[in-house]
């Protein structure tokens, strides 16, 4: 068990103490000083204050600050009020008996250590899962690589990175192929390949090759100082559980402050207006009592510890919560808004058919590299797509007189041949009337020499994992999927078809999309979260109760709009997200419960007298170490 310098500090006062407790009760129990007289009462008095002293001091110390400015009524002013006004009743009965006030502040030490120590293993957990802050940046002067501080590295400076040492900035590789670990990013353990002209982001560790990097942004503005930040102002976001905690202890503290005095005074006031002899001892003990009992340590403790350690969790997962209160708002999420193009689809264009009309001699092979000549100048991404799927370099002095026709396509000659590829239009300029494909996609239609040849369609890829998602969100709770997007009607569908999303928009505009979230929005039932690339959806991200980023390792546009982000672009990590998020307000709802039951139970038995100040004791130290034994649980995430 590791612990910090403060807490082995306090555990050696603990054992300080409870070995000169012990010494002195047998000093007691063999009555080497005996109680009686006057010898023995200040030596008892002395002895019991200084171990007091030893166990107490930095509680008195607490309690003292917190009257000085204006915070009197915490868990250190009861303990110290309560330890103090047993001693002042042990002095008055002159029976040596001051265990008890020095019991309750040594079990309070140690349920207070026990508590810093769980905080601190949480901290820990976290800090070791985000140690991505790179030390060092090494750069190649006159031959030799010297290391420099991140933060001096300026945009555009080669850096190089060997096997085992982290990326410190954002960049494009510039020479060299290597595996990257990205776990500590994205939570997936599987490494990532990057070759030349890659982007690559900081925190990423290098596992094989050396790569040299040109650095895009600086060290400030890069990946892992956005993650850091995130993550270090999460705290600041409290929910609405721990506003209640917060606004409840400052009721209930100077409540039972009075109530204390209350039963201290009232009982034997009452009695003596009854003509009874007012028995004030045993109703200061139970007012003491009822002090130590109502320490609400445990509730102001365990709520803001499950939301860290939530936090933590989904962390941990590769799923960035900027703060607890949209964690528990994505507990209560029962509508799911999907972007299409880049959070369900690859975003990425394919060729995902060739059909050639055979009856003109054309084969699917050459149809192909027809089209894929005629648009090798050009840099749209159906260019692109169609040169990747003719799989390799296309000679471009085979072809002359290219001529692209803005809204129709591209026409041109390639080995003597006229060939046009573009859409229905470009086909009816040149004369040819062509039966539409009915195939879900962008479609390329082609024609040779003025002959109409067959056609390649084009689509963006389903993710492999999206059907899953969608499954897996409804057995999180999530009542309806919605798709938005900007695509034709029978992309959409079909998409939305093939993955059983419950609604689906096609052909909108940003604005459009806003406003579909709104009507959404306007149904109430329950929390909307919208899920998107980050970028384009910005207006989105912001209006729904919660913005998710899709696909946002290394999006600062992500970062800044969304509520949560998912440092891969996988969305089954949505439905994880929602079930961290649930296991998390469980364990703060069964500690508030747990604390409130055990609490309100404990200060009735004790007002009554059937408890005395050592059960009381056991009852706050146990009710607060069972909270932050339920608390860490939410770090454990992974099997969620």
């Amino acid at each position: 068990m590791k612990l910090s310098r403060k807490q082995r500090k306090a555990l050696v006062r603990i054992c300080v103490a409870a070995a000169l407790l012990v010494v002195v009760n047998v000093i007691k129990a063999a009555h080497i000083v005996p109680v009686e007289g006057t010898f023995g009462f200040v030596f008892y008095l002395l002895f019991y204050s200084g171990i007091y002293c030893v166990i107490g001091l930095d509680i008195l110390r607490k309690a003292g600050r917190g009257m000085v400015n204006g915070r009197p009524f915490d868990e250190c002013f009861l303990m110290a009020f309560a330890t103090l006004g047993a001693f002042a009743l042990a002095i008055y009965e002159r029976n040596a008996d001051y265990n008890e006030a020095i019991a309750v502040m040594l079990f309070y030490q140690v349920g207070e250590l026990f508590q810093s120590y769980a905080v601190g293993k949480s901290r820990r957990s976290i800090s070791e899962l985000m140690d991505i802050r790179p030390d060092y940046a090494n750069i190649e002067k006159d031959g030799d690589l010297v290391q420099v501080s991140p933060d001096e590295v300026e945009p555009g400076t080669v850096i190089v990175v060997r096997p085992g040492e982290k990326i410190p900035i954002d960049g494009t590789v510039e020479s060299g192929t290597s595996s990257l670990d990205t776990a500590a990013l994205t939570g997936e353990s599987v490494p990532r390949n990057v070759a030349e002209g890659d982007s690559v982001i900081s925190g990423c560790i290098n596992l094989t090759g050396v790569l040299r990097i040109r650095t895009t942004k600086a060290f400030g503005e890069s990946t892992v100082s956005k993650i850091l930040e995130l993550v270090e102002n999460a705290g600041s976001r409290k929910s609405r559980s721990e506003e209640f905690i917060s606004r409840f202890a400052r009721v209930y503290t100077p409540a039972v402050v009075f109530s204390a005095i209350a039963l201290a005074v009232l009982p034997p006031v009452f009695g003596l207006i009854a003509g009874k002899s007012p028995v004030w001892g045993v109703w200061f003990y139970r007012a003491l009592t009822f002090l130590v009992i109502s320490c609400p340590c445990a509730l102001v403790v365990s709520i803001p510890l499950s939301f860290f350690a939530g936090i933590g969790g989904a962390s941990r997962q590769g799923i960035l919560v900027k703060g607890s209160n949209f964690l528990e708002t994505l507990s209560k999420t029962k509508t799911v808004v999907f972007d299409k193009t880049g959070t369900l689809t690859e975003g990425v264009f394919e060729v995902t058919s060739v059909n050639a009309v055979e009856a003109v001699g054309m084969d699917e092979r050459a149809l192909l590299e027809y089209a894929a000549l005629v648009e090798c100048f050009s840099s749209h991404p159906i260019s692109r797509s169609l040169i990747q799927a003719y799989g390799k370099d296309p000679d471009r002095s085979r072809v002359s007189g290219i001529e692209e026709i803005s809204g129709h396509g591209v026409c041109g000659n390639v080995d003597g041949h006229s060939v046009a590829a573009g859409n229905l239009k470009l086909m009816a300029r040149i004369g040819l009337d062509v039966q539409p494909a009915v195939e879900a996609g962008t479609v390329v239609y082609m024609a040779v020499d003025g002959t109409y040849c067959g056609y390649i369609v084009i689509s963006d890829v389903v993710k492999p994992t999206s059907g899953a998602a969608i499954c897996a969100l409804r057995q999180a709770g999530v009542a309806k999927t919605v798709m938005l997007t900007g695509d034709s009607k029978v992309i959409a569908d079909k998409v939305a078809g093939e993955l059983g999303i419950d609604e689906v928009h096609s052909e909108l505009l940003p604005a459009d999309k806003v406003a579909m979230v709104e009507k959404l929005l306007a149904d109430g039932s329950g929390k909307l979260a919208f899920a998107g690339d980050g970028i384009n959806d910005a207006p989105v991200l912001t209006r729904a109760d919660i913005g998710i980023a899709m696909g946002a390792l290394g999006s600062d546009a992500a970062i800044e709009a969304a509520d949560v982000v998912l440092m891969d672009d996988d969305p089954m990590k949505i439905s994880k997200a929602i079930k961290i998020s649930k296991k998390c307000l469980r364990i703060v709802y069964q500690n508030i419960v747990f604390a409130l039951v055990v609490k309100f139970a404990c200060l009735i038995l004790g007002a009554l007298g059937i408890t005395n100040m050592w059960a009381a004791i056991f009852a706050d130290v146990g009710v607060m170490v069972l909270a932050v034994l339920n608390a860490i649980r939410a770090l454990r995430a992974q099997n969620v």
